[in-house]
């Protein structure tokens, strides 16, 4: 039995292909604007986000926004398959390389952070707060894991084209805190 997101993640991907050309940059700077005013973010807390791929929302002009307001920047590493992800210190000046899943990822010398905030990719939304991701579930693991030890929060970055009525809900999924779009913010 199937419980179907193998074939939503298709859809989704194709919806965010045909979507990202259209917005082009200026859908990450409105999704910035959005998104300022309401993230928790005293000088000094540790942001983690992520270096785009593909058709992914860009949150490269948010992270600008939030080193600008005090904000410490990291971008996940993956540790291995199955294992929740790491955080390593990150500046723009930085280089990055491939990591396990061929992602940018900071290197190995960079110190190793834990987050208060994360900017979370996906392919898919709901207003629930639940969060259509690849398929790997790190970020479920990460965000289980990270919830056990204190609050953190998980803001999913997408096109607001990525939002779906409803997506179906396991047991081992995380919900997202909010999300962040190029037409608004959405706090659940």
């Amino acid at each position: 039995m199937t419980d179907g997101k193998q074939d939503m993640r298709r859809a989704l991907r194709a919806a965010r292909r045909d979507v990202q050309p259209l917005l082009g940059g200026q859908a990450s700077l409105r999704l910035t604007d959005h998104a300022l005013p309401h993230l928790p973010c005293p000088p000094g807390s540790i942001v983690t986000g992520y270096w785009p791929v593909g058709s992914e929302m860009d949150p490269r002009p948010l992270m600008l926004a939030l080193q600008d307001k005090g904000c410490r920047l990291a971008l996940p590493v993956v540790v291995g398959r199955g294992e929740p992800l790491a955080f390593c210190a990150f500046n723009f000046d930085d280089a990055l390389a491939p990591g396990l899943m061929g992602t940018p990822e900071p290197t190995a010398d960079k110190e190793r952070l834990d987050p208060d905030i994360l900017l979370v990719p996906l392919l898919g939304f709901d207003k629930r707060g639940l969060r259509l991701g690849q398929g790997g579930g790190f970020y479920d693991r990460t965000l289980e894991s990270l919830r056990r030890q204190r609050h953190v929060f998980a803001l999913g970055i997408a096109y607001a084209a990525q939002e779906v009525a409803s997506l179906p809900f396991l047991a081992h999924d995380q919900k997202l805190d909010a999300i962040a779009t190029e037409q608004g913010f959405i706090k659940i």
